[in-house]
């Protein structure tokens, strides 16, 4: 997932245009192993009235994550931008409490201490002039819609194989994008070949390899260990803009990076192997 931000920035497409591409571009693939495997078919055909409705709320989700995260950054600075998006293990926290399920104290030290790391290591500058006050909003609502569209996930995940439910879900995504795009006029085509190159490599890595094997391990991990996990992110992204920007990382990279792996480590031991505990409500 950290390979996300330098291939947006490489690619020469609107924003919105490109969130759109690369969940439409990850259908054929995700339809093409559902097709393939027999198993795959009858379940996709069986998914039952509840199965379909969490799946494509999760779709919707995943689609206000990148339809208000994504739009903050022409708002506010991308320091305060990407410190609010953060705050996604906070939401899936609250979420979990608000679904009846334990949050140890350790995980919530756990969630602090890499906070504090991300915050650390992308810095944030809030202002109090109306366009940043709007992104920097923007931005804290696509760090809650993350969290929703990891703890939808889960549940759905229980009994719906990874293939069947990427493949819901990024449908549901690709066509409210589809209508965003359209709203705000933004160009679906028309792009020069390496930024179909870079919409191809966002397809394998920040979508196959990254949001898709999230929804791999959110049958069997807590959505709020998978959201602290995701803030490596981050790092990944700073590291990677260091080899292929020359954008050197600032000092305060390897002691955010420590805080980070200590939260991690914090909120895997404090969290149970199941991923909710028996007898709390599912989304609806």
């Amino acid at each position: 997932m950290s390979t996300a931000a330098p291939l947006i920035r490489a690619a020469e497409a609107p924003s919105l245009a490109v969130a759109f591409w690369r969940n439409a571009l990850t259908l054929p693939v995700l339809a093409a192993v559902v097709v393939a495997r027999p198993r795959s078919r009858r379940e996709a055909r069986r998914l039952d009235p509840r199965e379909r409705r969490l799946s494509a709320v999760a779709g919707l989700f995943l689609a206000g994550h990148f339809a208000t995260w994504v739009p903050s950054l022409s708002f506010t600075s991308v320091a305060s931008s990407v410190a609010l998006v953060a705050t996604q293990p906070v939401w899936a926290a609250v979420i979990a409490r608000w679904r009846g399920e334990l949050v140890p104290r350790l995980a919530w030290w756990g969630i602090a201490s890499a906070l504090a790391g991300s915050l650390l290591l992308s810095g944030i500058d809030l202002s109090i002039a109306p366009r940043a006050l709007f992104g920097d909003l923007l931005a804290l609502v696509g760090g809650a819609l993350a969290a929703a569209y990891v703890t939808v996930g889960a549940q759905v995940r229980r009994t719906v194989s990874t293939a069947v439910y990427a493949t819901a879900c990024y449908s549901v995504a690709a066509v409210v994008l589809l209508v965003v795009c359209g709203v705000a006029r933004q160009p679906l085509a028309g792009y020069d070949g390496g930024t179909w190159l870079v919409l191809a490599g966002l397809v394998v890595g920040p979508q196959l390899l990254g949001h898709t094997v999230v929804n791999r391990v959110l049958r069997t991990t807590s959505p709020v260990v998978v959201s602290v996990a995701i803030l490596f992110e981050i790092v990944g992204a700073a590291v990677l803009a260091w080899l292929a920007f020359d954008e050197v990382p600032p000092a305060s990279a390897l002691p955010a990076g420590v805080l980070i792996v200590a939260g991690v480590v914090l909120v895997v031991r404090a969290n149970p192997r199941e991923p909710s505990v028996a007898g709390a409500p599912a989304l609806e």
